[in-house]
């Protein structure tokens, strides 16, 4: 421990980084979090009966951390963290847990106005106003998925694996993460069971308002793959594109949604524990190890998040009007949730959006190669 935590640590700031996949300042700050919670004080440092002092927080952390960074298993850790097995195994337990509990709310919230209102700037800069997220789905093999339960468990993946389904933007910031849906489903069964969709159901999410080609329209919008439905608020590519500007259409959306996919590969390389079979017996373990991750790499990314460049000049003009109104159900909750699938699942504002998209997107970027 004194490599890294000693008053002349043996490895630098950069060589914290690379062994902790974050800065120093960061993991400090989890550290100081998890040892000031109120509700639990696993993590502060205690005699046992005998007056000996347990481990210290920094060596807890620590031993989470590398579990999670590196996909060692318990007893590997025994040498560098010297801590048994069963500590181990207790510790990221309660790691997660702690982080889900104290961090989540904070790294795992759903976009509020000032988040939309950046992303919506973030996206129209790329050539598509009104869009707020790439969506898509990951799987994570389960090497201990009981035998019984494998028929569930194994997709086109040929072994179990459990769905994480998640909206990425640009920055790599994940703004939602549903995770447990069984292997054997694909992305529409996992977003029957997703949360995602609920505030727009129940009438309560945010207007968005935004223009395209001259046409006004009221709902934002993700970018998909294929196999999502010609929805309003789903804007996926052309197979077989004719045309030139159907053709540049599908590279800009192509190339946009691959934010989705490139945060799934850095989640995974800075979480190697979600690259490899999972040892785990248990979903819900599955799942605090996965919240868990993917908050820690909302925090290392907003830390490590450099200036993009976007002005925010427009918050300050006299005749700036927000695109993102809010919107609150003040009718019977049935009529406001027919209206609100209706609309959700409206296949003519699908096309009419992306004909209007593909216009759009000629005009800006239809002569460059």
């Amino acid at each position: 421990m004194k490599d890294y935590f000693g008053e002349n640590p043996t490895y630098n700031d950069k060589d914290f980084r690379r062994s902790f996949r974050m800065r120093r300042s960061l993991f400090e700050t989890i550290v100081s979090t998890l040892v000031e919670d109120d509700e639990s004080d696993y993590f502060v440092q205690r005699p046992d009966a005998t007056g000996k002092l347990g481990f210290l927080p920094e060596q807890k952390v620590t031993c989470a951390m590398r579990m999670l960074a590196y996909g060692a298993s318990a007893d590997q850790l025994d040498e560098l963290i010297r801590m048994g097995e069963s500590t181990v195994l207790e510790t990221l337990k309660h790691f997660c847990e702690n982080v889900i509990r104290l961090l989540g709310p904070e790294y795992l919230r759903k976009p509020t106005k000032d988040d939309l209102e950046t992303l919506l700037a973030e996206n129209a800069s790329r050539g598509f106003p009104g869009m707020i997220g790439s969506l898509d789905c990951m799987h994570w093999t389960w090497k201990n998925c009981p035998t019984a339960w494998q028929g569930a468990f194994q997709g086109k993946e040929k072994v179990s694996t459990v769905i994480l389904e998640a909206v990425a933007s640009k920055s790599l910031w994940i703004w939602h993460a549903f995770y447990g849906m069984p292997g054997a489903n694909n992305d529409l069964n996992v977003l029957e069971r997703s949360p995602l969709l609920n505030d727009l159901v129940n009438g309560v999410a945010p207007e968005v308002r935004f223009t395209v080609n001259g046409a006004d329209y009221n709902q934002a919008y993700y970018l998909t793959d294929g196999i999502y439905p010609p929805w309003a608020i789903f804007q996926s590519s052309i197979s077989a594109p004719q045309g030139n500007k159907r053709k540049r259409y599908a590279t800009e959306q192509e190339a946009v949604r691959k934010d989705v996919e490139r945060t799934f590969g850095v989640l995974q390389q800075r979480f190697r524990i979600l690259a490899l079979p999972c040892k785990l017996w248990k979903v819900d373990a599955m799942n605090d190890v996965m919240l868990a991750c993917i908050i820690l790499h909302n925090m290392i990314v907003e830390d490590e998040l450099p200036f993009d460049g976007l002005s925010n000049d427009y918050l300050f003009e006299d005749n700036w009007v927000s695109p993102v109104q809010s919107s609150l159900a003040n009718e019977c909750p049935v009529t406001t949730i027919a209206r609100a699938l209706s609309a959700i699942e409206d296949e003519e504002v699908h096309y009419e959006l992306r004909n209007d998209l593909i216009e759009h997107i000629w005009r800006r970027f239809g002569e460059r190669n």
